[in-house]
């Protein structure tokens, strides 16, 4: 069996945004539907690296957590923040928004502090 690795690198530095690129990313995911889903399994290697690919092409992604109580759904999303490198945006009820800039080809120009 050949270990898998993920197809990217992603900065080691948490990604910090500002209060007003928070409000900007929030304005550009309003429109999302959610891209993937965590089930009950919780958050697995392919898993973490489908959010790395959609998050590289896409930099902002809404993920739906289908976990029922609230402290496991929080324990979930931060887990998967911390292991696909990015940023939490906004968590609301079952759904948490992610976001962080592509490598290659950077399609989101966030505002200034």
């Amino acid at each position: 069996m050949i270990p898998c690795t993920p197809a990217f690198t992603f900065p080691r530095m948490p990604i910090v945004l500002t209060n007003a690129q928070t409000r900007f990313l929030r304005g550009q995911a309003h429109g999302l539907k959610a891209m993937l889903q965590v089930g009950g399994k919780g958050i697995s290697d392919a898993l973490v690296d489908e959010v790395v690919l959609a998050l590289e092409h896409h930099e902002l992604v809404k993920v739906k957590i289908a976990a029922e109580d609230r402290d496991v759904r929080d324990a979930l999303v931060a887990d998967l923040v911390r292991r696909a490198g990015a940023a939490l945006v906004q968590r609301i009820g079952h759904v948490a928004i992610l976001y962080r800039p592509s490598e290659d080809h950077r399609q989101i120009v966030l505002p200034r502090a």
